[in-house]
């Protein structure tokens, strides 16, 4: 064989990653599933791969440089006719390239095959006949997790986000009336690139509803605290009251207690596939911030013989 730095294209001072990024350059060109096993061509793949062998290897190129071994990596004087070894054909085997396989060595004291060495180059190789020939494995891309935070207005209406990915990439995201918190939307085909024309991979969204300031979430049911006057428990009334949409008209009956729980029925969030849920509003009967002398000389004057803490006994 020529000289292994000749055969690779390297000077006899390079490094070894630049002794490996020629032997990668020349195998990608010459890899026999490149060129239909030309015998020109298959005849320098074997050479690149026999020359890479030798100066690969930390230990046979310091043999090499120091005039211990030859190029054919067999100790100086060394005639491999006379040791019964006439077939030997550059490391060779007959029946290349389905069983390539290099004898004489390598970096991890086993035979040096070449398919080890060309997975990591041609992205994994798998047989694919009775011939031996191998191609690139086909890989899904990865999928790429994110968060979106809405309100439950947003969650009952309906709403959209711009989500950036991690190469820049901006997407706008559609997210449906009714989702439910922690719910995920996937955007098919959006995220991580495949491999060796694999599909890519999904993007996937966690939706988060985020709390409110007046509504208290129980699965798609809300509660609501709604503070009313002394006036309005005692003879009843209309109020209004917030809704994730629009408000509504409430009415009080009379003699209403605070902690009284009254139902608005379909008022809470929508859920897709099933009936929108409740709105459950807690009455609370509020005194006046300010003292107030008309309601004073009412209570004052206000002769009944209600005992509260007397109900029950």
């Amino acid at each position: 064989m020529r000289d292994p730095y000749d055969v690779l294209g390297v000077k006899r001072n390079a490094s070894e990653a630049e002794i490996k990024k020629a032997f990668r350059s020349l195998a990608k060109k010459l890899h026999p599933d490149t060129h239909g096993n030309e015998p020109t061509k298959t005849k320098r793949f074997q050479e690149i791969n026999a020359a890479y062998e030798l100066v690969g290897d930390k230990e046979k190129r310091a043999q090499f440089d120091r005039g211990e071994i030859d190029a054919e990596g067999h100790p100086r004087g060394f005639d491999p006719r006379a040791q019964g070894f006439g077939g030997f054909q550059g490391g060779a085997q007959e029946g290349f390239p389905g069983g390539f396989e290099f004898r004489g060595g390598s970096q991890g004291g086993g035979p040096f095959r070449a398919e080890d060495i060309f997975a990591d180059i041609l992205g994994g190789l798998g047989g694919t006949g009775g011939r031996g020939r191998r191609r690139a494995q086909a890989a899904r891309g990865e999928d790429i997790q994110l968060a979106a935070t809405i309100s439950l207005e947003e969650a009952a209406s309906g709403a959209s986000r711009r989500v950036v990915l991690s190469d820049g990439k901006q997407l706008e995201v559609k997210i449906p009336a009714g989702v439910k918190d922690a719910q995920q939307i996937r955007l098919r085909g959006k995220g991580g690139e495949g491999q060796g024309g694999g599909p890519a991979g999904d993007v996937l969204i966690t939706v988060q509803l985020a709390p409110h300031p007046q509504f208290t979430r129980e699965g798609k049911d809300l509660r609501l605290e709604l503070p009313i006057s002394l006036q309005e428990a005692v003879l009843g009334g209309k109020v209004e009251v917030p809704t994730l949409s629009a408000p509504v008209t409430l009415t009080i009956p009379p003699h209403s207690n605070s902690g009284q729980v009254l139902r608005l029925k379909g008022k809470g969030l929508p859920e897709q596939g099933s009936a929108a849920g409740d709105l459950y509003v807690r009455l609370s009967v509020t005194l006046p911030a300010t003292p107030d002398a008309k309601l004073d000389e009412f209570v004052r004057s206000w002769d009944s013989p209600y005992a509260p803490r007397a109900r029950g006994k």
